[in-house]
């Protein structure tokens, strides 16, 4: 069962729980209102234009949702993810090592038409400019992440809907915010 399970404490997994978190504008307080302490807690986390974006398409006040953290990592197993409705992942695509493992797992364990968001960095659209590529901060994170082995994974809006579609799942929608494309997709 999930509550035994070490750390759960600081995960994001809410259903129908009654402490909420309201936003106002961009700010978080406590409060009683129909956004989930998940949402509460990813806006804490820096994920405020992912609030927007949810709301934007409708999924802000949805019930029976996981955020996968950025900056934690939790272990789930698959009873865990069997009643999620949502599941919103913080972290950048191009960040993610083995992509077609983590979107396989995914297809295998969430529900039929649960619904798998998150962002990734299109750089097909940022190497349009020339000056972008070699802007001396993106030069020293490429060397900083060949320094930490970190993944920074080239994509555009094409390569990553056929990859969805090669793993189960529709793409509902891409929306570019702030120089990120966001992303809703849902489980066939």
């Amino acid at each position: 069962m999930m509550e035994n399970k070490p750390g759960f404490n600081k995960t994001f997994f809410m259903n129908d729980n009654i402490n909420k978190a309201n936003l106002n504008g961009d700010n978080v307080s406590n409060g009683k209102t129909n956004l989930s302490p998940a949402i509460g807690n990813m806006i804490a986390e820096g994920g405020e234009t992912f609030f927007h974006y949810l709301k934007n398409i409708g999924l802000a006040k949805e019930q029976n949702l996981l955020v996968l953290s950025s900056n934690h990592h939790y272990y789930y197993d698959d009873s865990d993810l069997r009643s999620i409705k949502t599941l919103i992942n913080l972290k950048k695509l191009n960040f993610i090592k083995h992509l077609d493992s983590f979107l396989h797992t995914l297809f295998r364990i969430l529900p039929p038409n649960a619904h798998f968001i998150g962002c990734f960095s299109d750089n097909k659209t940022q190497k349009g400019n020339a000056y972008s590529y070699y802007n001396p901060s993106r030069l020293a994170t490429r060397f900083i992440n060949f320094l930490d082995a970190r993944t920074d994974r080239n994509m555009g809006k094409d390569d990553v809907s056929r990859l969805f579609e090669s793993h189960g799942f529709k793409v509902v929608d891409m929306t570019e915010i702030n120089g990120e494309t966001y992303f809703s997709t849902r489980k066939n």
